[in-house]
């Protein structure tokens, strides 16, 4: 295992007690900071930023270097697994991913294969060139969209807010809903593990419309593959620690408990003290409401020591409950970083 100057976020995610909490934010990468959007119209569109290794790159270091975070994570997306497996997608300015075409009938996985995941190089370049950037200063994050929510984009074809043609689908089609869950899980592990190898230290999965399932279907189109994921992941790779973020899900906080991942990930509407009676001792990381850094630094302040306290005495990683918001200041950020830091010196006397 690699060696890193400030290797904080490794300790807590394997379950030990740090002299401090370590501390990251979703989305750390992105137009918050100035000079993201600096590197963006340099690369002249997402697209060109996405796939030009030396400028993703340049903007997963950006953070460690302005905002001063433990850990960095890679630029990219998590779209980048259905152009893959042969569904591209489009980026529209102020809308967000669209599909041109989705995944409704049987003869839609016809076009589909994982030998597409080898396209995916400049992402395991930019990883590579990260790493080598980062000299050893902090660990580097890796990340795949958990299977239920890249479902979700590739039978819905954009964002919503109910997702009922993904759900419909779940209903009408349970076996073809299968199959596809199964290909994008399939996936998403050769993809992770390529991430591993350039150098990735850590792996998250973003479920983000975990929420739109009941708990019922959670645990039957989601939780399995999930799972799927930890067990290849850990089989293979048992030293690099893994974090389950299902935005909305806390109903399934005893099923990930149960799982292969190290840390488990809390959105703003779950309660730390709940979820440490339901994780066992897993690592939790999160979970601040973004929209906290809209407010005084003051405020910024308490709301950051309120969720901190909640979480004293057991291994912990700060973050906030989902990814910062492009129009935070990013002064705001930098309190939020720097309250996490001083709490914890505060609290142990170091």
């Amino acid at each position: 295992m690699k060696a890193y100057r400030n290797d904080l976020i490794l300790q807590a995610a394997k379950g030990q007690l740090t002299s401090r909490n370590p501390v990251w934010l979703m989305r750390q990468a992105g137009r918050v900071l100035p000079e993201y959007r600096a590197s963006r119209a340099k690369a002249g569109s997402f697209f060109g930023l996405l796939k030009n290794p030396a400028l993703a790159a340049e903007v997963t270091i950006q953070p460690i270097e302005i905002l001063q975070t433990d850990a960095a994570i890679i630029f990219s997306d998590i779209l980048v697994i259905p152009e893959a497996l042969g569904l591209p997608y489009e980026m529209v300015e102020a809308k967000g991913p669209f599909f041109p075409k989705t995944i409704a009938h049987e003869k839609d996985m016809d076009a589909l294969s994982l030998q597409g995941v080898s396209t995916l190089d400049y992402v395991y370049k930019a990883i590579a060139l990260t790493t080598e950037k980062l000299a050893g200063e902090v660990p580097l994050i890796g990340f795949a969209g958990a299977p239920f929510t890249i479902f979700c984009y590739m039978t819905e074809g954009k964002g919503s807010k109910t997702f009922s043609l993904a759900k419909k689908m779940l209903y009408t089609s349970p076996a073809l809903s299968h199959r596809l869950l199964h290909l994008i899980t399939e996936a998403s592990i050769l993809y992770l593990k390529e991430q591993v190898k350039a150098g990735a230290a850590m792996l998250q999965l973003f479920d983000s419309w975990a929420g739109v399932l009941s708990p019922e279907d959670y645990l039957e189109f989601a939780t399995p593959y999930i799972r799927r994921i930890c067990d290849a992941l850990k089989a293979e790779m048992p030293e690099v620690p893994i974090t389950v973020f299902a935005k909305g899900a806390y109903y399934a906080l005893d099923d990930f408990a149960a799982s292969n991942c190290d840390v488990i990930g809390l959105d703003w509407q779950t309660d730390i003290s709940f979820a440490r009676l339901k994780t066992k001792g897993k690592t939790l990381q999160g979970n601040l409401d973004p929209s906290v850094l809209y407010s005084s630094p003051e405020n910024i302040r308490n709301k950051t020591k309120s969720m901190l306290q909640k979480a004293h005495g057991t291994p912990f990683i700060a973050n906030l409950g989902h990814g910062l918001y492009p129009d935070i200041e990013a002064s705001h950020v930098k309190v939020f970083i720097e309250t996490v830091k001083n709490f914890s010196h505060e609290n142990t006397g170091q």
